[in-house]
């Protein structure tokens, strides 16, 4: 990958990023509930699932899915029902934990905060359309494929996890406002509602890229 062609591809990464998806959302939810030390097992997470896709897709693997309507509508199935389950639990927490301080509500385990992070990038239907359309626009026959794959890796996950952590440390900054139990009641029905509302989008997703 030469100068020009790694700009181009960190340009992407940078809009991909800052584009509003069920990452930034979580990763904002998170650092509401929790701040943002907790929420880098969250961002950890999603890298690794980010990690996952551009791997599939890097080996073609990614392509015989979207060929596959059984298989893509699988995952499609299993990502937009775990984000409806996340934003149902966040609705449903109500105004259980009000923000004291720097104790949030419980934050669970880091590796239950990572594998959600996890789950919530590895069964996103449109981050494999995405990559399997993008990637091959970045790549050349004329150097070797785990070398280009890993300079979009680092590339990507180092965008990525600042702008994750640029959402949560936003939202972690807002947990002084929201001290009351109507407030926190407020922010997970919100953000309960988004996650939802993001997993009921997947639905609706095509092989394509295409809406329904």
């Amino acid at each position: 990958m030469d100068l020009h062609t790694w700009i181009a591809f960190f340009a992407a990464c940078c809009l991909i990023a800052i584009s509003p998806g069920s990452g930034a959302v979580l990763s904002m939810s998170h650092g509401l509930s929790f701040g943002v030390r907790r929420t880098s097992a969250t961002i950890l997470g999603l890298q690794l699932g980010l990690l996952l896709i551009l791997l599939v897709a890097g080996a073609g693997v990614g392509s015989l899915l979207l060929a596959s309507e059984t298989a893509f509508s699988l995952v499609k199935v299993l990502g937009a029902c775990y984000l409806i389950y996340l934003g149902w639990m966040q609705w449903r927490a109500g105004a259980a934990a009000p923000l004291l301080g720097e104790q949030a509500e419980p934050a669970g385990s880091w590796q239950k905060r990572c594998l959600t992070g996890f789950l919530t990038n590895a069964t996103n239907p449109k981050g494999i359309i995405f990559m399997v359309a993008v990637l091959p626009q970045f790549m050349t026959e004329a150097r070797p494929l785990w070398l280009q794959l890993l300079v979009m890796a680092v590339t990507m996950l180092s965008v990525d996890v600042v702008v994750m952590h640029g959402y949560a440390a936003g939202a972690s900054a807002m947990r002084r406002l929201l001290r009351s139990a109507q407030a926190v009641r407020t922010q997970n029905r919100v953000f309960g509602g988004l996650l939802m509302a993001v997993g009921a989008g997947l639905f609706f997703v095509k092989r394509g890229g295409e809406h329904a």
